[in-house]
This record gives structure tokens, sequence and C-alpha cells, in this order.
């Protein structure tokens, strides 16, 4: 095993660190190893020889990098960019923001995966080069350039499906040349439905997807950064309320207004029951349904600041995903 320089090493973990400060995905920790100098822009980058690695350990974790045959994973994926352009990766290729590549604690490199997004069954080939993301939940780092593909830039982070694959060469020497591979058809709706079940059995939230831009190059749902704060025109099809002892049926007065907070979505009805239970204290929530999926929202609120009001009292109490939405349709 070649062994690398410990002090570059705790160079690189300063300027990571640092970088990923402002970083928009959440590179919070830098690789595992530096691996050399690797090629620079322009250069060739190869596919051997794969790298798998020792065990590592980031923030008192311990980190086995292996080789399965199938790997096939739902979670959160976040994206890195331009804070970490030209570094080398885990594997000692240069990071190029706008390559199709990502990061991943374990899997060799470098190896190839299917990234699906859960919101919309997008699917996308990437080549793993990195290692991270070292932020609790998430599976997967991308590059912007794959998050930009994938269509979840505007989310930071966003649930997905990681299944290892094996390419063909055409394929592979795209995205060694940093160009997006052939594209991939889109998960099955039946497919989709199974996997978004499973995320939502490990306690994650499906967000509503971002609708294509319209002919002005705007989404009808645009997020405004950090906040989360969006708005919709959606007129949502069915609305169910809650069910509640009947003991709290006429508690809650009727509330007026277009704007809403949003706790999160599923396929699931009971899942959407419970997320509504919980947030009972939190004002009057109503389960929005439009297709399969169904919207568990409080509200609504006569002006934005009211929303944005009880947007801060329902991440507080735990509702981290809570995002503002606008029914202008109505």
């Amino acid at each position: 095993m070649k062994l690398f320089d410990k002090t570059k090493w705790i160079a690189g973990l300063s300027l990571v660190v640092l970088a990923g400060c402002g970083g928009s995905g959440g590179r919070e920790l830098p690789p595992a190893s530096a691996g050399g100098q690797g090629p620079v822009y322009g250069e060739a980058v190869s596919d051997t020889p794969v790298q798998i690695g020792a065990p590592y350990t980031i923030a008192g974790r311990t980190y086995t990098p292996s080789d399965p045959s199938h790997y096939d994973e739902v979670g959160l994926a976040s994206y890195y960019g331009a804070e970490l352009s030209g570094r080398p990766t885990a594997n000692g290729e240069r990071f190029r923001p706008s390559g199709i590549s990502a990061a991943h604690r374990t899997l060799p490199l470098p190896s190839y995966v299917e990234v699906t997004a859960l919101q919309t069954g997008r699917t996308i080939l990437v080549r793993v080069n990195d290692r991270g993301p070292f932020a609790g939940d998430r599976i997967i780092d991308l590059s912007v350039g794959a998050a930009r593909q994938l269509g979840i830039v505007e989310q930071g982070t966003a649930p997905v499906r990681v299944r290892r694959v094996q390419p063909i060469e055409s394929d592979r020497a795209r995205l060694r040349a940093g160009q997006p591979a052939e594209p991939r058809l889109d998960t099955s709706p039946q497919l989709l439905d199974a996997l978004r079940a499973q995320f939502e059995r490990g306690g994650g939230v499906i967000p509503p997807a971002t609708p294509p831009p319209d002919s002005a190059g705007n989404n009808a749902q645009a997020g405004s950064g950090a906040s989360g704060q969006q708005s919709t025109g959606v007129d949502w099809l069915v609305e169910e309320e809650p069910q509640r002892p009947p003991s709290q049926a006429t508690q809650q007065p009727a509330a007026t207004g277009s704007y809403y907070v949003q706790l999160g979505a599923f396929s699931n009805a009971s899942n959407a029951q419970r997320l509504a239970d919980r947030a009972r204290s939190l004002g009057p929530v109503r389960i929005m349904s439009a297709g399969n999926i169904r919207r568990v929202r409080i509200g609504p609120y006569p002006t934005r600041a009211a929303a944005q009001q009880a947007q801060s009292q329902a991440r507080s109490a735990g509702f981290g995903d809570a995002r503002i939405f606008r029914d202008g349709a109505r």
C-alpha cells in the first residue's frame, strides 16, 4: 500500500475545513487520504489501479472501505463545488466541479454508481473518485456538475438511491473526461414508489419535486437559498383533514390566507398521518394530496412574515425540512 505524506494531509485538512464552511453541499471534513498530486486539468485519468484502502477515522467515527459486488442504498445526497476546485481527490485525481463525479465513504476508488433522485425518478451515472460525505446522514457527495445533471442544485441535499453498476467503456471514458455519460432511463413509477417507501421507513421525508423551467427559464417553485422559502401556483387536487379525536375537532379556529409551511411529503398515507399527528401543537394541520403524494402542511397564514414565524417555530420543534409555500391558484 502506498503511504502518503502526513504533513501534506494535515495541511490539506485545514484548507478543506475552511473551504467547506461556505460550501453548498456539506463537505464538512476532508477526504480520508491525499493520495498524491494526481493528474491536472486536461490530463487523462485512469480506472486503474483501483484503490480500496485501510479503515480510517474522521471525527471519532471509523469507516472501513470495501469492494461489494452489490451496493444499493437510499439516503441523502449533498454536493460540493468550486471551493475545492483543482484539489486532489482521495485517489489523487484533481477535482473538477463541472465533472460528473462523487465522494463515497467506503466504495472502491474509482467505482461507478447510478444515482436516482427520489423526487423525480431522474437517474444519472456517476464516477466515484473521492471520500465523503462526513455529515451524519448523507450517503454520497456529488460534484456540482453531477448535482446539476440530477436536478438537485437548488435543494442542497436531496433523497436519492445509489446503486453500484459496471457501465460500458464508452460511458466510463466520458466520465473520466469530465463529460456526462449517455442518458439513463428514468426510474419506473412502481420502483420509485418502492424506493420512496424505503426511504420513508428509515425516517426520511421526500420534499416535493421542483418542476421544469418555464419558457422564461424560471422554475414555478424557485428556492430562495438557505431559508428554503418557496412559492408555488399548484392547485392541490385533494385536501384531507388529519384524523383527530372528536374532543379536538373544534379546538382550532379556521385560518385564512395563502401561505403554508410544509413539513414533509409522503407517498404513504400512514406516514403522512403520523407526521400530521406530531405537528398538531404547531397550528392548523392539513394533508394536501396531488396524485399519490401527500404534503403535510400547517396554515394557512395571511402574510409571509407570519409564515416565516411559523416556519421558525416548526424548525425549533424538530421539523428541520419546514419550507414556505404560497398557494396562488385558489
